[in-house]
């Protein structure tokens, strides 16, 4: 049976490409924690786990167990950072999955502790503090006391230390300087305890292209992976001047038009009427919508590329189809390839629509368009 005609192309190559270009940004010293929470970005994360090893990965990082487990089971040998920790009852399978925790709590330390001595290994842990954030992480007048578990814990073994940046896409941010003064002080705490970790860590991919102080031992990228970096702005107001590695896009989302008609003007478009013709007009009908993750923000605001040519969105966005406007570009027909993301043209003349174009249309985030891609749209993946 024929899937209907919507799938993202994602391109391992530019997911190798940017890999390596980030390794050379930070230098070969620094390690690199590639982040393949949320399903990759919505790219799909053992396929992208797969690619990125085979480029030199050897740490990912992922948000829970769970994730970690997929990994493993789909054949991941590299080291699995667990950044937000883990739940009761699941130390015994971050134990035997190999995988390694972040602790903050005095009970993940008992749990991981009572689990290692189980299956009589030595767990390899890393303490995240709380620098600004707010959100997860030791504060820092805990660090003594979580030092002091740590150390009597005989089968856990303290192999980072980090924090996370609040506001890394701003460049010169009084907050990011505070934030990493305070994590400045911490190694020294650390080491009063008689500990020596080899990853000290804050660098998300908006520090990796604004912050070179902070990349440390190790760096997260998250979404330059993927071919984006956070759009940076200056704390002093406007853009900001921080020279950026060349990252490749690595998904492309495509459909199909379905069908496709002429229409007078005055005629209503699409549930509610929201829009209606001013002349005659050629529609086109694709066969995706909010249920695959294209944003009903987007109505009436957004556009697709058909032929190289921009057609802008018709009326709302519904569940399952979308129509376009395609009057000025008559040689559009049904079965044409439609790309609601991607780049088409020869050079000179080629246009885009990006998920930073969603993005803005929506009033929402880079992160959030690509991880709203549903599941109902299969990935397809080019070398």
């Amino acid at each position: 049976m024929n899937s209907r005609p919507v799938w993202a192309e994602v391109s391992l190559g530019a997911l190798r490409h940017n890999f390596r270009t980030i390794q050379e940004h930070v230098g070969f010293k620094v390690a690199i924690c590639a982040v393949v929470k949320a399903d990759a970005y919505g790219h799909g994360a053992v396929e992208c786990a797969r690619a990125l090893e085979q480029a030199g990965a050897a740490w990912f990082g992922v948000t829970s167990p769970d994730e970690g487990v997929a990994l493993r089971r789909g054949g991941i040998t590299a080291r699995i950072l667990l950044l937000s920790g883990f739940w009761r009852g699941e130390a015994e399978d971050v134990v035997q999955q190999q995988l390694t925790p972040t602790v903050w709590e005095p009970w993940h330390i008992a749990a991981l502790q009572a689990a290692a001595g189980k299956f009589r290994v030595q767990q390899p842990v890393h303490l995240k503090i709380d620098t600004g954030m707010t959100r997860l992480g030791a504060d820092l007048a805990d660090v003594p006391m979580l030092c002091g578990l740590l150390r009597d814990a005989s089968n856990l073994a303290l192999e980072g230390v980090f924090t996370h940046l609040a506001s890394s896409e701003v460049v010169g941010a009084a907050s990011v300087a505070a934030q990493l003064a305070q994590f400045a002080h911490v190694p020294q705490q650390i080491a009063s305890y008689g500990f020596t970790p080899r990853y000290y860590h804050a660098a998300n991919s908006g520090a990796v292209a604004s912050e070179p102080g902070s990349w440390r031992d190790m760096v997260r990228p998250g979404i330059a992976l993927y071919g984006y970096f956070p759009p940076l702005s200056s704390a002093s107001g406007g853009s900001a001047t921080v020279t950026l590695p060349e990252l490749r896009p690595a998904l492309e989302w495509k459909t199909r038009i379905i069908s496709l008609r002429e229409v007078p003007a005055g005629r209503a478009v699409g549930y509610g009427g929201t829009y209606v013709t001013k002349h005659t007009t050629r529609v086109a009908v694709v066969p995706v919508g909010y249920a695959d993750g294209l944003h009903r923000a987007i109505s009436n605001r957004g556009r697709f590329l058909v032929r190289g040519e921009y057609a802008p969105i018709l009326g709302l966005v519904s569940m399952d189809l979308t129509a376009v406007d395609v009057t000025q570009i008559p040689d559009a027909e049904v079965g044409d390839e439609v790309r609601l993301i991607g780049c088409e043209g020869s050079q000179g003349k080629s246009r885009s629509v990006t998920p930073l174009d969603h993005a803005a249309w929506g009033s929402t985030a880079l992160y959030e368009i690509l991880c709203s891609i549903s599941k109902r749209v299969p990935r397809k993946y080019v070398s």
